[in-house]
């Protein structure tokens, strides 16, 4: 009788225990307990950094800068070139293809020089190299045509870039005519109003080369010249 005692004793106190345990979770509960808001936080309606920053870049008006383009400082610049490109009429392909007459010649135009498929993918989308491809190309060799062998990273600076296809232009592609200046892009032009497109410019000669252009053209621009 006396060990039913004891056993009851035991019981009692551990479910006491529990008792107590159980009602101090519920008085903790109710004491530190936070109202859950209705909307989590709220909106802030900010705009994106990049996109409210960013400057919209027009195309380049060949026709305003390539008459003012400095020629010998382009051939300065394609002294970087000439571990793999010739320039001069009949210069021999070497890693890459002889560049005379480049300037709105068609793409892959050397014979025998082994152009990768990204090219030949490229001339089938872009034929020519006019004024706008060289200056893409010549930004970002493998960014604009990936896979292609050339592994030059390309010239950031624009205006180098200009004068370097007005360099090459000097070299065989001088029947490649120059369009006309935008004349919504010279100096107190009116801006178009909102809503309307700014004139073409007269002459676009990005779009075709000139008559007998054709018979000049030279070599694309591939492979790899030195940094």
């Amino acid at each position: 009788m006396s060990g039913d005692l004891k056993w009851n004793k035991i019981m009692g106190a551990c479910l006491g225990t529990a008792f107590a345990i159980l009602v101090v979770q519920q008085v903790s509960s109710a004491v530190y307990h936070t109202k859950a808001p209705e909307k989590m936080g709220y909106f802030v309606d900010a705009p994106d950094e990049a996109a409210a920053g960013a400057e919209v870049v027009l195309p380049i008006d060949w026709g305003t800068v390539l008459p003012v383009a400095d020629v010998a400082a382009g051939q300065a610049a394609f002294a970087r070139c000439v571990a793999c490109h010739t320039v001069n009429a009949g210069g021999a392909t070497g890693t890459g293809p002889n560049l005379h007459g480049v300037v709105g010649g068609p793409v892959m135009h050397a014979a025998g020089f082994a152009y990768s498929d990204a090219m030949a993918k490229h001339k089938a989308e872009a034929p020519t190299w006019n004024y706008d491809e060289l200056d893409h190309f010549l930004t970002a060799p493998g960014r604009y045509v990936p896979g292609t062998k050339m592994s030059f990273a390309g010239i950031r600076d624009e205006q180098t870039r200009i004068n370097l296809i007005a360099y090459l232009r000097s070299e065989g592609s001088a029947g490649f005519a120059i369009p006309a200046p935008d004349p919504a892009r010279q100096p107190g032009a009116a801006a178009p109003a909102e809503g309307e497109a700014a004139p073409a410019a007269e002459g676009d000669a990005a779009a075709a080369p000139a008559e007998g252009a054709a018979a000049e053209a030279a070599p694309a621009a591939e492979a790899a010249p030195a940094a």
